[in-house]
């Protein structure tokens, strides 16, 4: 619980900060939609992009670059994932990016992971963050959320986000994820 409020104060101050600067308040034409401070054009442009091409909700991608880069594309971790969705380099590789700190290639591999991995767990957003974070094996050998300290503060911290209504986040209800007779899984931010 205190990680979670301590995830809840960083992004309320991390929010003030963009408050104060040169960006400003938009809404967006959807009425699900809230008000989100603006990102850097490039890094919201590269969200949108992969989002709407992989058919992920793009605020659950911005709550998961939050976490994972504070939104640096030039971030590169202590284990050596690098960029704004920080990419292992061999995830990277396998996904074919040639320059892991291009915002679009580096985003848009992210999504399609993410979405490889919502798919792969059925649309379960916690095992699919977990699976995000700690590797798909280490998910499926738990049986759920590894008991890995690091994962499961990871998951609440981005499940927080995606629900609470920052502007890295969707705002109101969780997604809706479901699965046609067909097998195609469908995920939407509407009621």
């Amino acid at each position: 619980m205190r990680n979670a409020r301590s995830a809840v104060n960083e992004v309320r101050r991390y929010l003030a900060a963009w408050q104060t600067s040169s960006y400003k308040l938009v809404r967006t034409s959807q009425p699900t939609s809230l008000e989100m401070a603006t990102l850097p054009r490039e890094v919201d442009s590269a969200i949108e992009q992969a989002a709407a091409r992989h058919q992920v909700d793009p605020n659950l991608v911005r709550a998961i670059v939050k976490v994972e880069s504070d939104f640096n594309p030039h971030a590169v971790s202590r284990k050596g994932a690098l960029g704004l969705m920080q990419l292992m380099p061999s995830t990277a590789k396998s996904l074919k990016v040639s320059d892991p700190f291009d915002p679009q290639q580096n985003v848009d591999a992210g999504v399609r992971h993410l979405k490889a991995l919502l798919e792969n767990f059925s649309g379960d957003l916690p095992r699919t963050l977990a699976a995000y974070n700690a590797g798909e094996r280490a998910v499926t050998r738990s049986g759920g959320i590894p008991p890995y300290r690091e994962t499961r503060q990871y998951v609440s911290r981005i499940t927080e986000l995606y629900g609470s209504g920052s502007p890295f986040a969707r705002f109101g209800a969780p997604m809706k994820i479901s699965r046609s007779s067909e097998g195609v899984l469908t995920v939407t931010n509407t009621e």
